[in-house]
């Protein structure tokens, strides 16, 4: 017993790894920007090989998976509210058994983000009544749960993602958003230009999480991609799949239209890791690497 007990408090002293083989670790874009997605690359040096990685950057769980051998990547997210620098730390698990923690800051870039004043519908343009604020929390919690099956299911996508609209951006994500004179937060996605009708397309594979109406997005399809990442697609005048879906990059998912709280009929598009909104234009950016099979 005692020689069991004096076994586990070695080993509990062997979390850190030895000096001088603990592994490479890249960022893609080296300074990333606030609301931006970025890529963590892990890469294995003299020593043990690595078994598994886990972590957390601006919140959020990391989810590496193996891209070649002793080769492990991850998406990762950059709070719109963050200041100077993102903090990344990494749980590396080696194949003796021991383990490591590594820690960084990653420097960020502060983004450039303007303020919009919209009218709308006075009963969507201030706080809401009761009744409102009941279902816009239900909407809320529904979104939520995306978020949570984004971060339990693997990573399903791979390759380029596409545009899910080849439009004029109409209003941009970040921006403060005024509503019938009243300060409302910030425009958390992007709108791209689109007449009612107008065909909208997965930007890369995934699972249909949700498909509703929302009181604030309207008409509204949700995909999750898995290892972190979602995306959703907001005020459609119709939605052309069911939750269950899988969907290729390119595949139709719905149509532009006006509903819930607009001005006119376009596509917000939403991109999220986890809970964490992110500037869609910044996942065409991420040219993700082939994960091994």
């Amino acid at each position: 017993m005692f020689l069991s007990l004096l076994f586990s408090f070695v080993m509990s002293i062997v979390v850190a790894a030895a000096p001088g083989r603990s592994p490479m670790v890249v960022f893609d874009p080296e300074i990333p920007v606030q609301g931006h997605l970025f890529t963590i690359r892990v890469e294995a040096s003299q020593g043990p090989s690595l078994a598994s990685l886990s972590g957390t950057t601006g919140g959020e769980e990391l989810h590496f998976v193996s891209v070649s051998a002793g080769v492990f990547e991850s998406l990762a997210p950059v709070p719109i509210g963050t200041s100077d620098a993102v903090e990344v730390s990494i749980r590396v698990r080696y194949s003796d058994g021991t383990e490591e923690t590594l820690a960084h800051k990653v420097p960020v870039q502060t983004g450039s983000y303007e303020h919009e004043r919209l009218t709308v519908a006075p009963r969507l343009g201030g706080p809401l009544r009761d009744a409102d604020a009941v279902r816009l929390s239900r909407d809320q919690a529904k979104a939520a749960e995306v978020a949570r099956r984004a971060h339990d299911t693997p990573r399903l996508w791979s390759g380029s993602p596409v545009l899910p609209r080849a439009a004029r951006v109409t209003s941009e994500f970040g921006t403060g958003r005024v509503y019938n004179g009243q300060v409302s937060g910030r425009h958390m996605g992007l709108d791209l230009n689109g007449d009612a009708g107008d065909t909208i397309v997965a930007p890369a594979r995934g699972v249909v999480a949700l498909v509703d109406e929302f009181l604030l997005a309207g008409n509204i399809v949700y995909l999750v991609h898995g290892g972190g990442l979602l995306s959703g697609y907001f005020h459609l005048s119709e939605q052309l799949v069911a939750v269950g879906d899988t969907v290729e990059a390119g595949t139709p998912i719905g149509r532009v239209g006006a509903t819930g709280r607009v001005t006119g009929p376009h596509l917000h598009w939403v991109v999220r890791y986890g809970t964490t909104s992110v500037d869609p234009r910044s996942l065409m950016t991420i040219r993700p690497t082939q994960p091994e099979r």
